[in-house]
């Protein structure tokens, strides 16, 4: 299953992701606009875990690499909830510094709204964003989320309990 952008296409993870991935992840710039799971300073070990993780996955795929001339340069997903809750998901990504400012975000994001809600059948997903990365706000707005409410001291980053903004896009 790959979705098709006009530089970049969304595929599932492969083994071989590890090294680019390590070279992508391994930047505080990145890890600063990531939730604290998102380990800083990024290790093999920790790339070699999360692609563990993503063989299991199955198809219909939630989580994708964003793939720019055969290196996976960053990623995207949606986190699909269970039970009543099951319309609903929360959409995450991100992209390696190097390719900031290309428009990839902005249409990568487009491709997995879309996609999510056709193949799991969605009536809306929901994305949380610092209000320090406008840039992510300004990703999240080109595709139609809206913003709802400042989530106050809802997690920690760096031990230090923030701010988030939740933005949604409902069907």
């Amino acid at each position: 299953m790959e979705l098709p952008g006009s530089s970049f296409t969304l595929r599932p993870w492969r083994w071989e992701d590890a090294e680019p991935l390590l070279f992508h992840a391994d930047n505080p710039r990145v890890a600063a606009n990531l939730g604290d799971l998102f380990p800083s300073p990024y290790t093999l070990a920790d790339a070699h875990e999360w692609l563990r993780a993503r063989a299991a996955d199955i198809p219909p795929y939630a989580m994708f690499a964003i793939d720019v001339d055969g290196n996976a340069v960053g990623g995207i997903g949606v986190i699909l909830n269970e039970g009543p809750k099951r319309i609903a998901a929360e959409l995450g990504y991100w992209i390696g510094e190097t390719y900031w400012g290309r428009g990839i975000g902005s249409e990568a994001v487009r491709l997995v709204r879309d996609y999510a809600f056709e193949t799991f059948a969605l009536r809306r997903i929901e994305a949380r964003v610092y209000p320090w990365n406008p840039k992510s706000v300004q990703v999240l707005k080109k595709n139609g989320f809206v913003f709802e409410t400042r989530l106050r001291n809802i997690q920690l980053k760096g031990g230090v309990p923030v701010d988030m903004l939740l933005y949604a896009v409902v069907r």
